[in-house]
Parts: C-alpha cells; structure tokens; sequence
C-alpha cells in the first residue's frame, strides 16, 4: 500500500539533511533556500525501505513564519517523522508541529534524535527520555545525517510503522490536493501533490475544484517514474494540456466530477489547544487551501466554519485551525452543511445516523467491505454499525448496498445473455471475467442469477447448442468417418470442442482430430501390442494401424495424455490401470 511520511520539526534541527542522507536527494530546491540554509518551501523525495517498499516524503520547513506551507505538507501524510536536535531537545515548532500532526490525526510515526555526534552520552539520554515524554507510542532512533549512524535503524522503524498504518482514504472517488504548479517546456503544466483517494492516469477527466475547471490528464509520474495509473497514498505528478499554470495553484483540487460539492461551510467537531471565542476569525488549514474564516460555536464540542473562500471536503477530513498560532482542529462531520447550524444535528452527525452513514459509505466503496472496513470508514462504534448494517446486504463476511447487488445482478445476467448469443457452442463465461479476483467474490457468488459449473458461469438453466453450426458439424464428422484411423485437422476449434464434450469426436494434439470409433480401435491395437510383446514402438503402432508417422504420433500422446501408456525410451508400456476396451 502506498504511504507518505512528513516530516515535523523545529528549524535547523536537521529536517532537510536527515532526508538527503536517507534518500539521497536534497529537497532544498530554490535558489534561497540553498542560499541561507534553510527550508522555506515543500520538498519531496523517495525512501526505499529494507523491506522493499518504498515510502514518500515530504520535507517541510521548520521556521514559524513558514507553519502554513508545514500544514499544507502535512496533509495527506500517513506517518511522521517527528525531528530534534539531541543538543537543543524540543523548541516551539518541534510543539506546534506535533500538535498539528495529532491535529490531522496521524498516529504513527518515528522520533529521529538527530546530530548525536555532537553531543555526550548523558545529553544523548536526555534528549532521548524527552523524546519519549512528547510520543510515548513512537519508536525513537539517534541518528547522525554526517557520520550516518542510526540511518538503517531509523528506515527499519519506519518501515515497522508502516505495517501498522490502515489505508485512510474515505472515499474511492480522486481527490488530489495541489501543492505545486509549473510549466515544463513541451509538456505544459504540471501539478504535483498527495493523491487522498481514487486513483488518477492517463485520459482521466477530472475538475479543478472550486473553480469547476475540466481538464483532462495526460500523463502521470511518481517520483518523476510513469506509471499507468497512481494510487491513493502516493505522491503524483499529473501533466494537464491545454491548461494555463495560473489557473491551477496550490490549494486547488483535482476530483472527480460530480464526487465532491465545494461549500462555504463546513460543520465541524472542535478540537482546541486553546479556548476559542465565539466568532473568531481564524485561518482554516485543510489540504493545501487555507481559508480566512468566521467560527460559529453550536455547543461545547461543534462549530460551523464561514469561510471566506470554498472547500473541497468530505466526511472524516481533519483540518487546523490557526489565529497567530496553531489554536485547535477539527473533523468534517458535513462537508456542505445547512446555514443554519444546531448542537442536536451537529451531535447526530458526530454519533452518525446509522444507516444512512453505512448506505453512503458502502456506495462510495468501490467493493464490498468487511465489518471492519466499514467500522473504519464509517468511524462508527460496535452497537451504531450493527444498526446501520440491519439494512445492508451481507456476503460471507463482507456487506454492499441492494442497489449494488442489483447493479451486479444485471451485469451478469447481460454478460451471460451476450455470450449465450456470441458463442452457443460455449455459453459459458469464466469467473474472473465476471468477477475480479477479490476476497469477496466467491461469497457474493451464490446472490447472482448464474450456475456455476468449475470455472465457468452460466445462465440458469444454459446449455451449449449448435445453433447456425450444425451443418459444419455434420461435414466435419462424415469427414472423420471416412478417414478412419487417420486424423483430419479440425480448423474450428469450438466446434471441436463442443463436439469432444457430446462424445462424437475425440481432439489430438496440434488441432486435429479423429472420431471416436476409430480412437477405439487405435486404443485397442496398441492395448493389444503391449499385452502381447510388453511395449510398443511409434513404428509398430504405424504399420498395425496403416497410417503414417505424423498420425501415429498424434495419436500416441493422447493416450499417454488419457494415461492409458507412458513412454520409455523411444516406446510406449501400459500404465497399471489401463484396461482394453
């Protein structure tokens, strides 16, 4: 599963060089940055993992004057590597950046003690003891970017983590937020961010949210390699033709059509590191965007956001609420709510209504989901979820909408009808054609209007037919009659088949065939020869059968296929169960 893991920390405790050391690639980019020694913008990189898997990165700057752009990088991320100097140990931003990290609801994460061959051992132990004290569920790691100690423990940390991390996405439906656009010569505009849902390639048409501008992707790379399609989890770069770099910026979305509603509101359950009057004006940081805001209280724990400019948001999104400072955050619980807000609503909302919230999400899945799947995406508890799935359609262990079986049901009853027309020889249409090859597939089987019979599927009631084919199947078979011993090439395959199955031909290797008292009478010569003599050779069967090589031969491996023989040497013995018929 693809993941991004931010960075988080105070400046110049060593964000930007601990990146470069364990990804080889220095994030510092612009001219200024490289110019005074610090990160002022988001930088990106790859990290191959000891197991393989490979995470992304984003670097984000330290400075406070630079806290919104952190934001911006934070959102999206699936882990934090948290950063502190071992000689300066937390600073104001290693808080703030933390408080925001929890803010956005990422859990997981390593602590990276950093420049340990500065200090002693003792200063070591200290900046270790408060590491543990700011995250007490995270593996903390001394490392040093210049002599590289720490640097193959810090990637088996991570990658330890990132078993721990469940996929976040609430919707299947794209949803990219930007974070950089720019123009490349003979490829046009570029965009580049953390892809939160769906997937994205080429041909895609989607909308530049909240501007409701089409476009239509030409091309997609992650970690400038192209890919078909780019997952929900990486970071993705997306060429856009046609489109003029000023129209898309950082903050703009890149969604699916129809998907997403952009509001001037948002209904929110309040998250605060301090006490917010009511009607405050704080900056609302949600994605890449950041929009000027009025925060209406409705009750103790909810609030709805006016907001100056629109978002893009869905259920379950995190999202930061600043005023000079980080003051608190807070999760979407209605993405496009009413004007008018109440603390009874808003509480509903937060409790969920049950069925309306399992009959959404199982809508928005792009499969049917377990039990645990939808207590996940509906983050709804045990006794809710069981409420709300009274009206779901279980499969095994697995639930989706009975507008979606019935989707399903149509879907098979048409692929099955269409084949039956295309193909009466073989009605039938396999499995995997029908369904992809996912754990529930075999449980939601026995919901739809077919007949399973091995790997195949048909219409209840299907049996194969000649239909328009039966005077080709009567030449055919005079055909094999009058050759007798001698195999006759069987250009249609189908047909041969169909034919093999009804018991009135038998198919020898390379498309030919023979019928099937002739088959018998070959069967009984060479039963016979090895019962007498003990083997047979492929020039005895020949002259017994008055038939050449190539027919003999042909006639020899299907029945050392039918296991009637088995060959040694340059000749064929009887196998124990073969019997003379």
């Amino acid at each position: 599963m693809p993941l991004t893991v931010g960075t988080a920390g105070h400046i110049d405790h060593g964000k930007t060089w601990l990146v470069r050391a364990l990804t080889g690639r220095d994030t510092d980019r612009l001219p200024e940055e490289r110019a005074r020694g610090i990160s002022i913008d988001l930088g990106y990189a790859p990290l191959e993992l000891p197991d393989g898997r490979s995470l992304s990165v984003v670097d984000v700057p330290g400075h406070e004057r630079f806290v919104r752009t952190m934001v911006a990088g934070a959102t999206g991320i699936d882990l934090f590597l948290l950063v502190l100097d071992a000689g300066e140990g937390a600073r104001p931003q290693t808080l703030e950046h933390l408080a925001i990290v929890r803010l956005l609801g990422i859990e997981h994460g390593v602590v990276a003690i950093t420049k340990v061959d500065a200090v002693d051992a003792e200063t070591l132990a200290l900046a270790a003891d408060e590491a543990r004290e700011l995250v007490p569920t995270a593996p903390v790691v001394a490392t040093s970017a210049r002599t590289g100690e720490g640097l193959e423990e810090l990637r088996g940390a991570l990658a330890a983590m990132a078993t721990e991390v469940e996929h976040r996405p609430l919707l299947s439906a794209t949803r990219l937020f930007v974070d950089r656009s720019f123009s490349l010569r003979g490829i046009g505009t570029v965009v580049t961010g953390t892809l939160w849902s769906g997937s994205i390639g080429e041909g895609d048409e989607l909308l530049v949210e909240p501007a409701g501008l089409a476009v239509r992707v030409r091309s997609a790379q992650v970690h400038d390699e192209p890919v078909e399609r780019a997952e929900a989890g990486q970071r993705v770069a997306v060429s856009l033709p046609g489109v003029e770099r000023p129209r898309v910026r950082r903050g703009d979305v890149l969604v699916e059509p129809g998907a997403y509603t952009s509001s001037y509101r948002l209904d929110v359950r309040l998250e605060e590191l301090e006490p917010i009057p009511e009607r405050a004006r704080v900056q609302v940081h949600h994605g890449t965007s950041a929009h000027a805001a009025r925060l209406l209280r409705v009750g103790e724990r909810y609030a709805q956001l006016r907001l100056a400019t629109p978002a893009v948001a869905a259920r379950g999104d995190h999202l930061v609420l600043r005023d000079r400072t980080t003051i608190g955050g807070g999760v979407v619980l209605d993405p496009a709510p009413p004007r008018r807000a109440s603390s009874e609503r808003l509480e509903l909302l937060d409790l969920g209504d049950p069925a309306s919230i399992v009959t959404a999400v199982l809508g928005a899945a792009s499969e049917p989901l377990t039990r645990a799947e939808l207590a996940r995406r509906a983050l709804l508890p045990g006794p809710l979820l069981d409420e709300g799935l009274a009206g779901a359609v279980k499969a095994g262990d697995h639930y989706l909408t009975a507008e979606r079986l019935e989707r399903l049901r149509e879907t098979v009853a048409t692929a099955l009808s269409e084949r039956a027309a295309s193909d009466p020889l073989d009605p039938g249409v396999p499995l995997a054609e029908l369904l992809p090859r996912r754990p529930w597939s075999a449980s939601v089987l026995p919901l739809l209007p077919l007949e399973r019979r091995g790997a195949k599927a048909y219409a209840p009631g299907a049996s194969a037919s000649l239909g328009d084919r039966a005077e080709a199947a009567a030449l055919l078979e005079t055909e094999l009659r009058e050759a007798g011993l001698s195999p006759v090439k069987a250009a249609d395959a189908g047909l041969a088949a169909y034919l093999e199955g009804e018991s009135r031909l038998v198919r020898l290797p390379d498309g030919y065939a023979i019928g099937t008292d002739a088959f018998a009478e070959a069967r009984r010569l060479v039963v016979e020869e090895c019962e007498a003599t003990g083997s047979i050779t492929l020039a005895r069967f020949r002259d017994l059968a008055a038939i050449n090589r190539k027919a003999a031969q042909l006639l020899l491996e299907r029945l050392d296929t039918d296991g009637v023989t088995r060959r040694v040497g340059d000749a064929r013995v009887l196998r124990r169960r073969a019997r003379q018929g």
